[in-house]
């Protein structure tokens, strides 16, 4: 297939980024076919440095103002909805794209076989721009054994288990939108739709690089090393209501799946899979107050293998056996 190539933007308040990233975008080698542009009700100009690139830039923009403050999640499901080409590139505001990265993705869509959808690597950058150690994928603990077990068709079973598709890294064939909207207000949008493109067919994986990812310093969670401390208070801060809210959420995956299964090719392994992480959480959410109690709840879910296919592992079933988080 020969792509046009949408990019689906959504801005508030990100003048301080935002210039890098639309040069960036008109700098690439593959120029994109058009730019759409969701504001969320920007006050800092945003506005006008957007008005300004759209006069300018060498393809069509096409920029939206909400009137009203959408949020993230609808802002991004607006701005897809409105993309006309046959694949979608997903897009921050503040990132920095390599200019090979259109280029590389339309290679990928190029290929007999093309894959529902395709991710790279990142480079991690700060708030200054200045390069930090870690990839994303790094970041994300995503490491070589994952990444060719999602390259060779397991991509449902590697997000099963945890996140690693970033939106802004992410390209995607527009066909299967009809499956992936809309999208759930309580849901992160990249992670609601790398899970049921991956019950859609392979992604394609992009083992390089193909841009620069903004770590900011006040965010809570994302990508970047985590230091003893941050992974301590992380731990704790992940408790019963934070499994049984991401059981949830696994529901209305779920019940997508279940509504239009006739539609996605990897239904039935989905849902298993689906079935089997809300146990997991479930479990999680649920074992007693007491130590002493936990153990055999625990070691029973370990030999399941739960914290290894839906948890971190060791990690995961020292937390529950020491009991980090209050009830």
């Amino acid at each position: 297939m020969n792509p046009n190539i949408s990019i689906a933007m959504c801005t508030f308040n990100g003048a301080r980024f935002l210039p890098a990233q639309l040069a960036s975008i008109a700098a690439q080698q593959r120029l994109p076919d058009e730019v759409v542009i969701c504001d969320d009700g920007s006050s800092d100009g945003s506005d006008e440095i957007i008005a300004e690139f759209a006069q300018k830039a060498p393809f069509e923009v096409r920029f939206i103002r909400n009137i009203q403050n959408l949020g993230s999640t609808r802002n991004f499901e607006q701005a897809i909805s409105l993309c006309e080409g046959s694949v979608i590139a997903l897009s921050d505001q503040d990132d920095v794209w390599y200019e090979h990265k259109l280029k590389k993705i339309e290679e990928a869509f190029r290929e007999v076989d093309a894959p529902v959808a395709v991710l790279s690597d990142a480079d991690l950058i700060d708030d200054n721009s200045r390069l930090l150690d870690d990839h994303l994928w790094e970041s994300f603990l995503f490491g070589p054994r994952e990444q060719r077990r999602f390259a060779d068709g397991g991509a449902l079973k590697v997000l099963v288990k945890h996140p690693v598709v970033t939106g802004a890294t992410m390209a995607f064939q527009k066909e299967f939108l009809k499956l992936l909207l809309p999208i759930p207000a309580n849901h992160i949008h990249d992670r609601w739709i790398s899970f049921l493109l991956a019950a859609c067919g392979p992604f394609g994986v992009i083992a390089e690089p193909l841009m620069q990812y903004r770590r900011h310093q006040s965010q809570q969670v994302g990508p970047g090393r985590a230091t003893l401390r941050a992974r301590y208070q992380t731990a704790r801060s992940t408790g019963p209501l934070f499994y049984l809210q991401e059981a949830e959420r696994f529901h209305q995956v779920y019940d997508r799946l279940e509504e239009r299964r006739a539609d996605f090719p990897y239904a039935e392994l989905a849902l298993t899979e689906i079935k089997k992480k809300i146990s997991h959480r479930e479990h999680r959410a649920m074992l007693p107050r007491a130590s002493v109690a936990r153990i055999p709840k625990v070691l029973r879910e370990m030999v399941n293998g739960g914290y290894w296919r839906y948890s971190e592992g060791w990690q995961s079933v020292a937390k529950d056996v020491v009991g980090l988080f209050d009830h």
